[in-house]
């Protein structure tokens, strides 16, 4: 357990946004603020604790609703429905919440929320407590969105490069999708936008990520709006090892068997397979799936493939039968213990945050085929300013990534005879050892997490 820094009887309620990506890092940040002595309360929606039962140890759960207690996001007409549901249900809920904990002997010190919800920082602003927003995505995400909301960046965006202070010149592809592509998803837009909307009432501003790996944008930002950097927030167990018993996340969508893909990997040489999964959300084109099928097999790699039983009618007919020699498919597979396994040499992902940090704080290169939303400034990070991988060109049409294009990524990537593959993994092995040092005893992360649990106390 971590030493005590005297932040016994503080007690921090988190309300992360209501889905898993969101939830999980700051369920484990929570974990480590209690290995400090801190009592934490994470406030999940009724749906959630319903339909997925999260359980911990260290940090107590309760909840509030989402307007959707039934059925969640599927319950409303429309994401611009579920945000004005949770809005109206959530505020309302939280003060119940915050109300009932003042009548305890443990009342809230600290709000720590997801900034796509500021209506909790105007709950916390109400009831004269702390409020401090936790941002799960990239420090450069989070601030081209700043840059965006302020009105420092044309939208649409006419002439590029763009040049934003600490980060690199990005082209239009390079930029968060609402932006790349602008107009599309204009809810989802609005809310990452919304997200500064109050910023300048938080009493801290924190980010899961570490200073080192972004530290140019991270003093940019800190500039206008100061910036703590308190990750990576995944279980202690794979970084330094000081919170006890944290050895997996405590919410997954699938809880199945983790033994068959980790036996499989054991019998495999060190370095050899290709570990592909494209996040929970995944909903590829049968057409492009097909793509990945042809040029995951003509690498001729090991290859451990995640695809949901509802995506595996869009393989190749006898594509499992064909490669049964080679690589494995599974519904679902226990990320950390893969990426940590020394037979895992290069993770084909979508470049979704927590995947990317995953990657990062555990060595492993990558190929990176961004989606939407913040992948694809992720994808340009891994690629150019970390140079842990390579992102994946799409054909001229704009739509698929080609067999060959994903054939000739992963020899890169794996090293198959070339220095720049061996560079990406030297790089990605220096990526680790700073993270682990980031929340070590004194490390960047570990002194942010200190004062922020210092000036929570009068």
């Amino acid at each position: 357990m971590d030493k005590k820094i005297n932040a016994e009887g503080t007690h921090i309620l988190a309300v992360p946004y209501p889905s898993q990506g969101h939830i999980n890092p700051m369920l484990q940040f929570c974990k480590r603020l209690v290995s400090k002595g801190t009592k934490a309360t994470l406030a999940i929606t009724n749906f959630i604790s319903k339909s997925m039962s999260p359980k911990s140890n260290t940090v107590s759960i309760d909840t509030i609703s989402d307007g959707c207690d039934e059925g969640g996001f599927s319950q409303a007409e429309d994401v611009s429905d579920y945000i004005t549901r949770m809005e109206i249900a959530g505020t309302e809920t939280l003060e119940e919440l915050v109300k009932k904990y003042q009548k305890s002997n443990q009342p809230i010190d600290c709000i720590i929320y997801d900034p796509f919800l500021p209506w909790a920082l105007e709950v916390a602003k109400k009831y004269g407590i702390k409020g401090a927003s936790f941002f799960t995505q990239a420090c450069a995400v989070n601030y081209i969105y700043y840059y965006a909301h302020h009105g420092m960046l044309e939208l649409p965006v006419a002439t590029v490069p763009v040049e934003i202070p600490g980060l690199p010149a990005l082209d239009l592809p390079d930029m968060p999708s609402f932006i790349y592509v602008h107009g599309s998803y204009p809810a989802y837009f609005e809310m990452v936008l919304n997200q500064f909307s109050n910023m300048d009432k938080a009493d801290f501003v924190l980010v899961n990520t570490y200073y080192k790996l972004e530290e140019k944008v991270v003093d940019t930002m800190s500039e206008v709006c100061p910036v703590l950097t308190i990750g990576p927030t995944i279980p202690s167990f794979y970084l330094d090892k000081r919170v006890e018993n944290d050895i997996d996340y405590d919410l997954n969508l699938f809880n199945l068997d983790p033994s068959t893909s980790l036996n499989w990997l054991n019998t495999k040489p060190e370095s050899s397979v290709v570990y592909i999964a494209f996040g929970s959300m995944a909903n590829l084109p049968k057409t492009q799936m097909e793509e990945i099928a042809w040029g995951l097999k003509n690498t001729n790699f090991n290859f451990l493939w995640v695809i949901r039983a509802s995506e595996e009618e869009k393989l190749p007919t006898n594509f499992v039968h064909d490669t049964l020699d080679k690589g494995i498919i599974v519904n679902w597979s226990p990320q950390l213990n893969v990426l940590s396994n020394k037979a895992v040499g290069c993770f084909f992902s979508h470049g979704g945050w927590n995947s990317t940090i995953e990657a990062l704080s555990l060595g492993v290169p990558m190929v990176v085929m961004p989606q939407w939303t913040d992948q694809t400034t992720n994808a340009k990070l891994v690629q150019d300013v970390w140079n842990v991988g390579v992102r994946v060109r799409v054909d001229e049409e704009g739509i698929n990534v080609g067999r060959d294009e994903i054939e000739g990524c992963i020899r890169e990537v794996m090293g198959a005879g070339g220095e720049k593959g061996k560079e990406m993994k030297r790089n990605a092995n220096k990526w680790k050892d700073l993270a682990k040092e980031a929340v070590s005893d004194g490390g960047s992360s570990d002194t942010n997490i200190n004062k922020f649990l210092l000036q929570l106390k009068p």
